[in-house]
């Protein structure tokens, strides 16, 4: 009997770890290739599969699909965007359906999987720009990146008694100052 509830236990335990980002997302192409060679030569790789991904620049929904701006940046072997200051460009995910702009927002990082199709100019303020764009079979939205606070320092209120060390010097040491003791 407990042999069964030890197999119900794993089983969901390796259930609750199953991930959900798509395979294509997870999975890069055979032959990858770079947003840098597609700008170089964008009639080249039509047709060519992609997985890119970055942060959210712009979001426009349309009738059919949804038009997603992408400032490109590495990704790491999982397919999840880098926090890194470092990108090859700009380019543009057509994503078929409706995506809600609250949370696909500018800022957030994606990841798409699919085929380049073809190129659109347009503009990033007063420059020409000419937009690759990805023909989406798969993507995901990752979480958004938790700012963790800065650790705080251990006030030890023994360490600036004059009777602990009194060779120690609390003047120049803020927490040792009486208008930033929080216990005395």
């Amino acid at each position: 009997m407990t042999r069964h509830w030890i197999g119900w236990v794993l089983v969901l335990l390796l259930a609750g770890c199953a991930g959900t980002v798509p395979k294509e997302v997870r999975d890069a192409p055979d032959d990858p290739v770079s947003l840098s060679a597609v700008l170089d030569n964008p009639q080249r790789y039509d047709g060519e599969a992609v997985r890119w991904g970055g942060e959210i620049a712009e979001i426009r929904n349309e009738e059919r699909a949804t038009w997603v701006e992408i400032v490109e940046r590495p990704l790491q072997r999982s397919g999840q965007p880098r926090d890194a200051d470092q990108s090859e460009g700009r380019f543009l995910a057509r994503i078929e359906g409706f995506l809600e702009p609250t949370t696909y927002a500018p800022g957030r990082r994606v990841t798409v999987a699919g085929t380049l199709d073809g190129s659109v100019d347009g503009q990033i303020g007063e420059y020409r720009y000419s937009y690759p764009v990805v023909a989406v079979r798969a993507h995901h939205l990752w979480t958004e990146r938790q700012v963790s606070p800065a650790p705080r320092r251990h006030y030890d209120p023994w360490a600036c008694a004059p009777w602990y060390d009194p060779w120690y010097d609390g003047s120049r040491d803020p927490w040792c100052r009486p208008y930033r003791r929080p216990y005395w």
